[in-house]
């Protein structure tokens, strides 16, 4: 049975924009230009214009997108890359695939975003990179990455890129910055179904504003070369799909007044949960514009919280619920406390641009009585 409120609403955002699609399709189809095309330049033009970069590079996945960026920047066989424990596996799985190897750091417990001290110190003759991941729809403090950077020697500065994991954060800023702008910065994002702007399956994009590094990107994600038979660099297949842009190209119209209807969203919860007592609500980190891919809280007996919700027809999720540096895929003998907590702890309330008042207060009340169990405990 399906939750009564659940935690993303895509049909509900497909009825906005089902006859857009239904045109864009149909031109597609008649033009029979599946792979690349008209459609997905417009969509490069368009989001590059609504991201703030000079260069949007469509490929097949986030994934893609994130491993793309990698190679890139140079990342190359044996070097290592310095990860966030708390995100999801494609961070870490993409540093693989590029060849080299995740160096996991913590969190910050407040913001879950990458702890910036920890991931200068871990920086070692064979780091090549850092992936700061904007989590949840809030940038973290790549200039706070960059600062300590430049206060290191000319041969790390020189040597170690920042490659921003921007999958959650369609539309976000930081102290008017947005991902993959700048000298020298790249970012990758992703367009997943349930994301912010998100496409019908999977679809992805590299974000930058350096010449060079997009046309390496996209020579990487097609076979190496910008022509065809033109093979300059070992490449991969990883393009984004025209009928996906038709997608993306109609849900970017409505992106930012979706984003509005998700930070009026998170006003309300962080109204009515400010007095309940056993719940830790999300921290923005001040300089940031959030955009509320997803609406965290903190709070103890997660799991037992979560099927009592679910039992209500609440529609909530982990997000994630095992550390990287836990998973069999990366195990380490390494401790991430804050992580570590963060995984144990985190729920993720229905948020998505249609979700009504009266839902929000259905669910507080349900998370009210889940969390008034007497086995609960303080968090």
């Amino acid at each position: 049975m399906s939750p009564r409120i659940p935690l993303v609403d895509l049909a509900a955002a497909h009825a906005e924009i089902a006859h857009a699609v239904q045109a864009g399709f149909a031109e597609v189809l008649a033009t029979t230009g599946f792979v690349g095309g008209p459609q997905v330049a417009a969509f490069e033009r368009e989001y590059a214009a609504f991201a703030g970069v000079k260069h949007c590079v469509g490929v097949a996945n986030g994934t893609d997108a994130v491993e793309l960026a990698l190679r890139a920047v140079g990342v190359r066989p044996g070097e290592e890359v310095i990860v966030p424990a708390n995100t999801f596996a494609a961070t870490a799985g993409a540093v693989v695939r590029a060849g080299a190897e995740p160096v996991f750091v913590d969190c910050d417990r407040s913001t879950c975003l990458i702890d910036v001290p920890a991931a200068l110190a871990a920086i070692g003759p064979a780091t090549k990179a850092i992936v700061p991941v904007h989590l949840y729809g809030q940038l973290a403090p790549v200039e706070e990455l960059r600062a300590g950077l430049n206060g290191l020697s000319e041969a790390v500065r020189s040597r170690v890129r920042i490659v921003e994991d921007a999958a959650q954060c369609q539309g976000a800023r930081r102290r008017g910055r947005t991902p993959g702008s700048g000298p020298g910065a790249i970012a990758a994002t992703s367009f997943y179904p349930g994301k912010n702007l998100g496409a019908y399956g999977d679809a992805g994009a590299v974000l930058t504003d350096d010449e060079d590094l997009a046309e390496t990107v996209r020579k990487l994600g097609s076979h190496g070369g910008l022509a065809k038979y033109a093979h300059d660099i070992p490449g991969v297949n990883s393009r984004l799909d025209a009928l996906q842009a038709v997608v993306l190209r109609a849900k970017l119209r409505r992106l930012p007044e979706w984003n509005v209807a998700r930070q009026e969203a998170a006003s309300y919860y962080d109204k009515l949960l400010g007095g309940l007592d056993g719940v830790t609500v999300p921290t923005v980190l001040p300089g940031n514009e959030h955009v509320w891919h997803l609406y965290t809280v903190q709070v103890a007996a997660r799991d037992a919280v979560l099927a009592e919700l679910e039992a209500e027809g609440i529609g909530a999720g982990i997000h994630y619920p095992v550390p990287l540096h836990h998973t069999g895929a990366f195990a380490t003998d390494a401790s991430f406390p804050h992580a570590e907590h963060i995984a144990a702890h985190t729920l993720s309330l229905p948020l998505h641009p249609h979700l009504m008042r009266e839902q929000q207060e259905t669910v507080v009340a349900a998370l009210a009585r889940a969390l008034s169990a007497p086995r609960r405990r303080p968090l």
